[in-house]
């Protein structure tokens, strides 16, 4: 099947622009990126490629939060991995900090790493089981070579507090912790390296419905508090409009409306946009 055809930004800029057209050059630009992979089925004589993305271009700015939505496989999470430098675009261009990057060599990611960070979908996975979070948290620090021993560990201190969690977390393996404390404890992580960005690959689709408001509600905060650009991805529409100020709505790989986010929600323009609002009644009430 053909993928539909995008509907045009509301803004001649990639999506998050449109939110604030004055703000500062973005920390992280996709410029007509595309990944194309090779399917298994595929044979020697007939090769059989899948398009994850297809000319997507959206950029992140601190202070603002692009929320993409999508279904499963619209591109949403290769998009995520294309913006923290775990994924290589086919073609297209991408830039972070207003470079450029063709090389993804380990220099390049640890740079990527003061940069841009990752909360990924599930807390359990994503953290060490046998380590506990004092350990976690300065892990990233260690691996950097920042600070002396005594200046990391204030920092691991900083960060339990800035998240809403005790001291006494400190000490404790994932395991001891609920749902909602080990994806505090995986934004604490993502959080050590001081990024500018953030990009939160489905960060609450793992967590009961009773916390999910919570690790929201944290996230908005932070990136308020700490003047970071925030990338949320989730396929809950709903969701995305809770948290951000600018949405790009994915299909088949290929953004299809990009705008600020109450634009998009008050008239959409794009029949899928349409379809999603229409499908996802709000858990949440979208005012704080």
């Amino acid at each position: 099947m053909n993928a539909p055809a995008p509907t045009r930004p509301r803004s001649s800029e990639p999506a998050a622009a449109a939110a604030a057209p004055h703000a500062a050059e973005p920390v992280v630009e996709l410029r007509d990126v595309h990944v194309t992979y090779r399917a298994r089925s595929s044979t020697l004589l007939r090769p059989q490629l899948v398009h994850a993305m297809e000319g997507v271009s959206i950029a992140v700015r601190r202070g603002q939060t692009l929320g993409i939505v999508g279904e499963s496989g619209s591109g949403k999470s290769t998009t995520a991995k294309v913006l923290v430098g775990l994924e290589k675009p086919t073609s297209g261009e991408v830039r972070f900090a207003g470079e450029p990057v063709t090389r993804f060599t380990r220099p390049v990611r640890r740079r990527l790493g003061r940069i841009v960070s990752v909360v990924f979908q599930d807390p359990a996975t994503a953290l060490n089981a046998r380590m506990v979070v004092r350990d976690a948290l300065t892990d990233p620090l260690e691996v950097h070579g920042i600070g002396t021993r005594a200046q990391r560990e204030a920092k691991v201190r900083d960060l339990v507090g800035l998240v809403g969690l005790p001291s006494s977390a400190l000490d404790a393996l994932p395991g001891q912790l609920s749902g909602g404390q080990r994806q505090r404890v995986a934004i604490a992580r993502a959080l050590a390296l001081d990024p500018q960005v953030v990009v939160a690959d489905e960060p609450t689709s793992a967590l009961d419905v009773s916390v999910r408001a919570q690790i929201l509600n944290l996230l908005t905060d932070l990136k308020e508090q700490l003047g970071l650009g925030m990338v949320f991805i989730s396929h809950d529409i709903q969701t995305v409009r809770y948290v951000s100020d600018t949405i790009a709505v994915m299909s088949r790989g290929t953004v299809v409306e990009t705008g600020p986010a109450a634009e998009v929600f008050a008239n959409p323009q794009d029949p899928y946009t349409r379809t999603l609002l229409g499908a996802a009644p709000s858990l949440l009430d979208p005012h704080r």
